[in-house]
């Protein structure tokens, strides 16, 4: 293989028709602003819009609480009463006043602090929808930045290789052209025909590249700024896998199925459980709150009535003041109250029963989640212990035995493509189980790890 490397190369040119477009397409690649993994998720995080709007909705939500707990505005009325109709003079008639009064309502019960109240607790889902947020941000964002690391690693791998199977073009037009060559047409034409698959692999990829970069693009665009993302690429491609460590690694220790008993207490600090749970809180308080309209509602009123002195010499006239109470009868409470409180109860229940569904979504998406882990481990194991190892050596052999007269042309060209699909396969493990410890760790956002361990 060395001496093959080594050997006269043919011009790029020459073995690559479509050279023009591959460089293109790299050049297209190229990027501008290279982030890598940890700065990626920070990024999107810090300019995701939505975040700042949730944080604005528990605003208004809290100033609403504070103004469902205040009393209602007093009413105040201004008015003549007992005018005369014959000559509508205000001196004319003994019952005849200027009235100004006031009264102020008094909701019934408990309400105000009832109010006030359910507000507050569905104010409280606001900072658990926004950890979940965060949390699928940094999935999405993981899983979009390793399609696009193992797109460019993928590009690179091909790229070494091809250097090879141009030698080997090479090694076939000599060998073909001489008479004292084993080589026969079709091994040319083989030849050939796998560096030109090699380029349409190649555009495939940059395809993909491209794609998870305008994907990453929608997270890492400044809030606000349309014209700040400038960058024609986003990712930084190192030469290694960034490191990933999965939260509550003494789950993972024993390698087997884990019971629902143990996932459940962890679940539960979800925060899609910790929202559903303020809105279920909430929904009790409605119910309070449906109850409290059994309960009448007070109204308490006063008045002065100003009248106008005797025009006839008389005794001064005295002015009224007037004060009352009045309130409301709920008697008919089958068709209105009984039916609020169910209706409350009702949709409090209804919340429960989400509350059920989500946590057993959650389970069910770790539960396969984990399974993916553990044969993605497995693959890994085999392939970095035996099948590369084992491609690497099928393919010297194959290259041997061919460049001493005994083997065939078409084998060398099947095993340098196997072992190339295999390392690729090889990059294709270690990213999808990066993207699956991303997506174990969305199920414990909300809770504490109490270690840490290696994945990588």
């Amino acid at each position: 293989m060395k001496q093959l490397k080594n050997s006269q190369r043919a011009p790029w040119c020459a073995a690559l028709p479509a050279a023009p477009v591959m460089l293109a397409l790299a050049l297209a690649a190229t990027p501008a602003a290279a982030l890598d993994l940890q700065e990626a998720v920070a990024l999107a995080q810090r300019n995701d819009p939505w975040l700042q709007a949730s944080a604005w909705r528990e605003e208004a939500m809290s100033a609403q609480a504070v103004a469902a707990g205040a009393l209602p505005d007093p009413t105040v009325e201004m008015g003549f009463a007992n005018l005369p109709t014959d000559t509508f003079d205000f001196d004319q008639e003994a019952m005849t006043q200027f009235k100004v009064g006031v009264a102020q309502s008094f909701p019934r019960g408990d309400t105000r602090a009832l109010s006030q109240r359910r507000l507050d607790v569905l104010a409280e889902q606001f900072p658990h929808q926004r950890e979940e947020r965060r949390a699928r941000l940094a999935v999405d964002v993981t899983v979009t930045w390793l399609e696009a690391y193992r797109a460019r690693r993928s590009i690179s791998l091909i790229e070494q290789d091809r250097e090879l199977f141009e030698q080997l073009v090479d090694v076939a037009q000599s060998s073909y052209a001489s008479a004292m060559g084993r080589t026969r047409q079709q091994d040319l034409v083989r030849a050939q025909l796998e560096v030109t698959r090699l380029e349409d692999r190649l555009a495939v990829l940059h395809q993909r590249l491209e794609t998870a970069q305008a994907r990453l693009r929608e997270w890492l665009w400044p809030s606000g700024d349309p014209g700040g993302w400038t960058a024609a690429g986003s990712v930084s491609t190192g030469p290694e896998l960034p490191v990933l460590q999965l939260r509550h690694p003494e789950l993972f220790a024993e390698g087997e199925a884990l019971a629902p008993r143990r996932l459940a207490p962890l679940l539960d600090q979800h925060p899609v459980i910790q929202g559903l749970d303020s809105r279920i809180e909430a929904g009790s308080v409605e119910v309070q709150l449906a109850r409290q309209k059994y309960r009448p509602q007070w109204k308490v009123n006063a008045s002065y009535g100003y009248r106008e002195g005797n025009p006839h010499d008389g005794p001064d006239r005295p002015d009224f003041f007037s004060i009352g109470v009045g309130f409301d009868l709920p008697l008919f409470t089958s068709n209105l109250q009984d039916r609020e409180v169910q209706s409350a109860i009702a949709g409090t229940e209804a919340l429960r029963t989400d509350r059920t569904l989500a946590l057993r979504a959650l389970l069910a998406g770790f539960e396969a989640e984990y399974a993916r882990l553990q044969r993605l481990d497995q693959r890994r194991a085999l392939y970095q212990t035996r099948l590369l190892r084992e491609m690497e050596a099928q393919a010297e052999a194959s290259l041997s035995a061919y460049t001493s007269d005994d083997g065939d042309f078409a084998e060398v060209v099947r095993s340098r493509i196997a072992e190339l699909n295999a390392r690729i396969e090889a990059l294709d493990i270690d990213t999808e189980r990066l993207q699956t410890i991303a997506r174990l760790n969305y199920f414990f956002a909300g809770s504490d790890p109490v270690a840490q361990g290696e994945t990588s």
